[in-house]
């Protein structure tokens, strides 16, 4: 009696393939197949078919489950089951299993059919492609499918994945050309690779073959005319959108306002934007980051506190804009709050957050976003393995961007010439010499930036020989022609040794124009050297370039005070009064526990003001018992000794010591950074405060690092 039900319910219903048809999971699929096995049900063809096909398609699926059942059939002879498992391979992307599974359905003597490479090509990456792609374009010949639509669209899309355009383009130059399906691969494939203009070429091409665009066409071409800031034929394809009466899809809105945007067309872009009649969170921040390439923060971040909800890439955007133009303490604030909403930051934020810090000197901030990469497993990729050595550097840290370097695994160009720079704006020139012969080594060949931190290793390290022996081979030996910043690097190196006249021969003898970056330079040399006749020569050819450069009268105005040439003085200051020229104040900040105090010269807006000026008063006592007596050659206002040596007194960085001592214990290290170059005064303070108050003092200026411990600084008082 059981018997005969048991084949009723089998004949009659096929319980196995009812069942899998109506499967929702891998659990359901196993326990049916258990089932089956336990009532002796038959397993038919179709059963495999349907049981595979859901391992290998469905997102829930299994390919391990696939292969056990794949294996139980003796000899799998329809195409149907080796285009699935080579189908689920790509799935799951594992095309070098898609490819075997391949290579095993030839050995069955199972041909391909014109499923099989599409299903197989789908999953290429650039390597694969690179091994086996043009031996498997010979099958596509030999099996008869190179005339195939969807066999010439999986060839175009596999060459494309791989970065091989130009085969690409011969598949798609003998194709068909009459699905738009063919000419979106070919497009989609020139955008991955940023060969925009060939997009944009295609699309006359498309219009000669009356080939209709389709709407991912369209929102392709509008992205290569957003990279390439092509007003025109963004505006012919708009015309097209309207002409053609296309749906008007949020994906193709949001690309008509992206290349608005990027075209610096905010009006037409928010126009767009204002009429939506659905926006998302891509819409909102492409006009947030218009507003920021404009350079229109305030309207950024008004349309940015609008936004009903905001991603990752909408903070980012945000923390980048304020970094464009110099807010480094706004972006940090942002990226609190970014924090504080529980948005999680991708390496593209790090990257932003650590420029922040590099350009605050926040070294306690960049050390926790070091921290949070390496706990939240953020993607630390080549970019934020540069940006924190830049950071570390930044902020006088160099062994812990040593430690970065030797770290990472994967090193590019930029991150010799990071460690290059950083090395030698640290006062560490002979060992920035020595990675730039390591680099060498790596067979990493240099750029122009590259032979500027090389230059700048020289002229900080005062190695004058070498110097001039890269200027004269960085054209000869890696065809870096120097650019009038190499000029700048060798005026400054040959200047700052003493060589004053041969800096002024350099100059005399550039291929180009002289810019004030030069001039500077030997401006600066002059100061050291106390040469008044070409200060005034390299000054006054700034002030033609560049007639409002207030540092220019500073640093001649500090040449006369110290060569004690008043008279000179008097008639430069009455220069600058005539002419309405400031001084710059004096800026410097210095980070304690997370947070960035700022001082300006003679600041007392400071919580603490009251405990640092007294502070500033018994450090100058102190200094004084140890043989300090106050160096006011700098100092060019008309008034008397005493009144100088007050001025001194309230130079931002002596604030920013005082506040440091303060706030920390012997032992401690204290980082300022000051926005103007440091006077002698301070110079000859910060070496006493570090001997006599126990502290390593790392002060950033506007052109080097001082690294004062013991009472000796790194530059050698040569800066």
């Amino acid at each position: 009696m059981a018997s005969t039900s048991l084949t009723r319910f089998s004949h009659h219903l096929d319980p196995p393939l009812s069942l899998v048809e109506t499967c929702k999971s891998m659990d359901q699929l196993k326990q049916i197949h258990c089932r089956t096995l336990t009532l002796g049900l038959p397993k038919t063809p179709a059963f495999h078919n349907k049981a595979i096909s859901f391992c290998c398609a469905d997102k829930s699926g299994d390919m391990d489950h696939a292969v056990k059942l794949f294996d139980r059939i003796p000899e799998p002879k329809s195409v149907f089951l080796w285009n699935t498992m080579i189908k689920g391979y790509s799935r799951i992307d594992c095309p070098r299993l898609g490819v075997s599974m391949y290579f095993n359905m030839l050995v069955q003597n199972v041909k391909p059919d014109n499923y099989t490479f599409p299903f197989l090509f789908k999953g290429f990456h650039r390597n694969l492609g690179f091994s086996c792609g043009k031996e498997l374009h010979c099958h596509v010949v030999k099996f008869g499918f190179c005339s195939n639509v969807f066999v010439q669209n999986a060839l175009i899309h596999m060459y494309s994945r791989c970065g091989q355009m130009e085969m690409a383009r011969r598949v798609f130059d003998i194709s068909c050309k009459t699905d738009v399906i063919t000419w979106n691969v070919i497009i989609t494939g020139y955008n991955r690779s940023k060969r925009y203009d060939e997009t944009s070429k295609l699309f006359d091409e498309m219009e000669k073959n009356g080939v209709v665009p389709s709407w991912v066409t369209l929102v392709s071409l509008l992205l290569a005319c957003s990279k390439l800031r092509d007003l025109e034929v963004g505006k012919r394809v708009h015309k097209y959108i309207e002409r053609c009466e296309i749906d008007r899809k949020l994906i193709l809105e949001n690309a008509l306002m992206d290349m608005y945007a990027a075209c610096g067309e905010m009006d037409v872009a928010v126009g767009i934007f204002d009429r939506m009649k659905t926006r998302d969170v891509i819409s909102w921040t492409t006009i947030v980051s218009g507003f920021i390439n404009k350079g229109d923060i305030d309207l950024a971040r008004s349309y940015f506190d609008q936004m009903p909800e905001r991603d990752y890439v909408s903070w980012t955007a945000m923390i980048d804009g304020y970094i464009r133009v110099n807010c480094f303490k706004e972006a940090l604030v942002l990226f609190r709050q970014m924090q504080a909403a529980n948005i999680r930051p991708d390496e593209y934020t790090m990257v932003s957050i650590l420029t922040a810090c590099a350009h605050l000197g926040a070294l306690q901030i960049g050390e926790w976003i070091k921290t949070y990469i390496d706990r939240n497993k953020v993607k630390n990729d080549v970019f934020v393995g540069n940006a924190l050595i830049d950071m570390y550097f930044k902020c006088g840290s160099v062994a812990k961007a040593r430690s970065v370097f030797s770290d990472m695994p994967r090193k590019d160009k930029f991150t010799w010439t990071a460690m290059i720079v950083g090395l030698a704006i640290n006062g560490h020139g002979e060992e920035a010499l020595g990675m730039f012969s390591e680099m060498l080594r790596a067979s990493i060949k240099p750029d122009e930036i590259t032979y500027i931190g090389v230059l700048c290793a020289c002229s900080h390290a005062g190695m004058v020989h070498e110097g001039r022996k890269f200027f004269a081979s960085m054209s000869t030996e890696h065809g870096v022609e120097p650019s009038v910043t190499h000029y700048g690097c060798m005026v400054d190196l040959l200047g700052r040794a003493g060589h004053l006249r041969e800096a002024c021969e350099v100059i005399k003898n550039m291929p180009m124009k002289p810019n004030t970056i030069v001039w500077g330079a030997l401006l600066g040399a002059c100061r050291v050297h106390k040469d008044v006749r070409i200060a005034e020569m390299a000054a006054k050819q700034i002030l033609e370039l560049d007639p409002k450069n207030g540092a220019v009268y500073v640093l001649l105005c500090n040449i006369y005070a110290s060569c004690k040439r008043w008279d000179s003085l008097h008639e430069l200051r009455e220069s600058m009064l005539h002419r309405g020229i400031k001084k710059t104040p004096g800026c410097s900040l210095i980070e304690m526990n997370g947070v960035v105090h700022e001082f300006v010269a003679g600041d007392r807006s400071h919580p603490q003001s009251n405990e640092i000026f007294l502070k500033l008063d018994s450090m100058t006592r102190d200094l004084k018992l140890a043989g300090y007596s106050p160096d006011t050659s700098e100092v060019f206002l008309d008034i008397g000794e005493e009144d100088k040596e007050s001025t001194l007194y309230r130079h931002s960085e002596k604030l920013a010591l005082a506040f440091g001592v303060i706030s920390t214990e012997p032992g401690a290290t204290l980082r300022i950074v000051k926005n103007l170059r440091m006077c002698v005064d301070c110079h000859v303070v910060a070496k006493l405060v570090s001997k006599l108050y126990g502290r390593e003092v790392v002060v950033r200026d506007r052109t080097r690092f001082h690294h004062f411990r013991l009472g000796s600084c790194s530059c050698k008082d040569y800066w």
